[in-house]
C-alpha cells in the first residue's frame, strides 16, 4: 500500500465557459444529467466515453452507474488534459487546446464529510473509472490501494502508470459549487473566470497555476 498526500485535494476540469452555468445552478452535475441539457457551455470530453460511462456499474454501490457520478481526478495535469493539449485524438471533437480549460479544486476530507452528512454516495476507483475492469472502493481506509506514485507521475508512457494516474473520485448525483475552494488557470483564462465569479456568492480563489498544465 502507498500513502496518499495530506491534505488530499481532488480536481475537476471544465471549459471556462461552463462556469456561468455551474454558478447559476450552484452545482456540478454528472453526465447522466448533462445529456439532457444544451445550455451549459462547451463539452470537452469524448462522447463515446461519456456514453460508455452511463452503462458501467460502480460495484461498491449496486444499481448505480459511473455516469451518475460527478468525477474528479486526484491530481491536476491529468491524462485527459494532455489529450486536450495535444488536440489530435480521433474521438475528441474539442480542438482548442488547454488554454481555456480551468481546474476546480476541492478538499477530499471536506467533500466526504459533506457527503456523509447529506447521505450521498461517493466512491473512488483504483484506475480509469470508464474502463470495464475498474475496481471501486467506498472507504477512505482503502485510499492506500491507489497507486500514488502514478498519480504524481509526469511521465505516463508506462501502461501501469497510465492506469494508476487515471484513478477517480466520484460523487453521486451532484457536487455543490460551494465546495470548490480554488480555481487554477493556465494564464489568459483569468479574465473570463473572474467575470463568471462576479455572479457568485461563493468565490473560490483564482490562481495562475502554470505547473498544472502542459
Amino acid at each position: 500500500m502507498s500513502v496518499p498526500p495530506d491534505p488530499l485535494k481532488i480536481y475537476h476540469i471544465v471549459h471556462v465557459d461552463r462556469l456561468a452555468s455551474i454558478i447559476a445552478d450552484g452545482y456540478l452535475f454528472p453526465d447522466a444529467a448533462m445529456t439532457t441539457r444544451s445550455d451549459t457551455g462547451t463539452t470537452i470530453g469524448m462522447s463515446t466515453i461519456k456514453q460508455r460511462r452511463l452503462g458501467l456499474p460502480v460495484g461498491c454501490h449496486p444499481g448505480s452507474r459511473v455516469g451518475d457520478y460527478v468525477p474528479f481526478y486526484f491530481c491536476p495535469r491529468s491524462i485527459m488534459l494532455y489529450l486536450l493539449y495535444k488536440g489530435n485524438h480521433p474521438e475528441m471533437h474539442y480542438r482548442e487546446g488547454q488554454s481555456l480549460i480551468v481546474h476546480l479544486e476541492a478538499d477530499l476530507e471536506r467533500v466526504v464529510d459533506w457527503a456523509k452528512g447529506e447521505g450521498r454516495q461517493w466512491a473512488f476507483s483504483l484506475s480509469n473509472a470508464g474502463a470495464t475492469y475498474a475496481e471501486f472502493r467506498k472507504d477512505l481506509a482503502n485510499l492506500g490501494e491507489i497507486d500514488w506514485s502514478s498519480i504524481g507521475a509526469t511521465d505516463f508512457r508506462s501502461e501501469r502508470v497510465k492506469e494508476g494516474k487515471q484513478a477517480e473520485f466520484l460523487v453521486h448525483g451532484f457536487f455543490p459549487w460551494k465546495l470548490i475552494e480554488r480555481i487554477g488557470t493556465l494564464n489568459e483564462t483569468i479574465a473570463p473566470v473572474l467575470n463568471a465569479l462576479r455572479r457568485s456568492k461563493h468565490r473560490p480563489s483564482v490562481e495562475i497555476r502554470r505547473e498544472w498544465y502542459y
